[in-house]
């Protein structure tokens, strides 16, 4: 099934009202002012990076945040980040690459703020129970989950593209990626693209089913931190946002550092895990890397941005510069430790 332009162009014109009236109300601060060197007092921020709240508060650096974190909203899909920013419900959120790409389709203005690189596939296809899919050429034919908005979107076509599978060779079936679940377990799609820890609980529920997963060479390559123009535009959010990145920055590397406590906080405490498969995740997982140049990252999102829009969504191409806040470019770099900076020391 493709994704509905006609839908999208109807999000547009709705998304262009709420822009235009957004743009009314514009902040104090234009979007090419320098970052600011401190925050005001009683600034509060929402935010969305349930990662970060859980490295903070293991590693104990959530009270020194400068700023009131009001609500940290249980917020990851793209699409409904996207409607949070829409309803000024979330300030900062963590996505991946697509969903700034989704937002600018459907006239949301908002930036990147942070980047995080890997270089290693972060995405496996799991089986329905009882499939009798075993290799990639086996997704001819089949019904795959397909979130064109978000990264398990870009998952599918890469693979897709790399096997030589034409998109009228399968049949896409558009769901938001927390319906992914619940789509296997019926037998309602044959494929989706999971990350973990929801691999994990897949496979340990359904495997003896049947259930399986299959490797693909994909890579999500980008992991960012975004926020509306909205909130960049207010000095005292904007403040906020820029310490907020270096915080951010140093929970990846505390969870990096402190694997046991990690496992302990994130996948057992918090996505409820055992600790072996704990382990066994963060042995998949590679070690941070917050480049101090965001060309590359921007050279990649341009990459995915021409590979949706050639595929037929999200209508036409154009400049990934767009999406990136270049003041920001520098600051989680420089908050970390110089063997963070630099993918060849990963």
């Amino acid at each position: 099934m493709r994704f509905s332009l006609r839908r999208i162009a109807v999000v547009v014109a709705t998304a262009g009202l709420l822009a235009s009236c957004a743009t009314d109300d514009a902040g104090d601060v234009a979007l090419t002012a320098s970052l600011p060197d401190s925050v005001p007092a009683g600034t509060e921020l929402k935010v969305s990076v349930r990662t970060a709240r859980v490295a903070l508060e293991a590693s104990g650096e959530l009270a020194k945040l400068p700023f009131t974190v009001t609500d940290w909203p249980a917020v990851s899909a793209g699409p409904d980040v996207i409607q949070a920013f829409r309803g000024g419900s979330v300030d900062i959120a963590s996505n991946a690459g697509i969903p700034p790409i989704h937002a600018h389709a459907t006239g949301v203005d908002a930036k990147i703020i942070g980047v995080k690189v890997r270089n290693l596939p972060n995405y496996q296809l799991a089986t329905a129970p009882g499939s009798s899919i075993g290799s990639l050429a086996d997704l001819r034919g089949k019904k795959i989950a397909f979130s064109p908005g978000q990264a398990q979107g870009v998952i599918v076509l890469r693979t897709l593209k790399a096997a030589g599978i034409a998109l009228n060779e399968v049949q896409l079936v558009e769901l938001n990626s927390p319906q992914f679940l619940t789509a296997l377990q019926g037998k309602q799609i044959d494929v989706a693209p999971l990350g973990e820890p929801s691999l994990t609980k897949y496979l340990e529920k359904y495997r003896s089913q049947g259930a399986a997963a299959l490797r693909t060479q994909a890579v999500d390559a980008l992991s960012v931190l975004w926020a509306p123009t909205s909130v960049l535009q207010d000095s005292a959010k904007l403040a906020a946002a820029k310490e907020f990145v270096k915080f951010w920055a140093r929970g990846e590397v505390w969870a990096w550092e402190h694997p046991e406590e990690w496992i302990r906080a994130y996948y057992v405490q918090d996505q409820e895990v055992g600790a072996e498969d704990g382990r066994r995740i963060l042995q998949t997982t590679p070690k941070p890397y917050f480049p101090d140049n965001w060309d590359a990252a921007i050279a990649w999102e341009q990459e995915t941005i021409d590979l949706v829009t050639g595929s037929g969504y999200f209508g036409d191409s154009f400049d990934a510069g767009r999406l990136f806040d270049r003041r920001f470019e520098k600051v989680a770099a420089d908050a970390v430790a110089p063997q963070y900076r630099t993918e060849e020391s990963r």
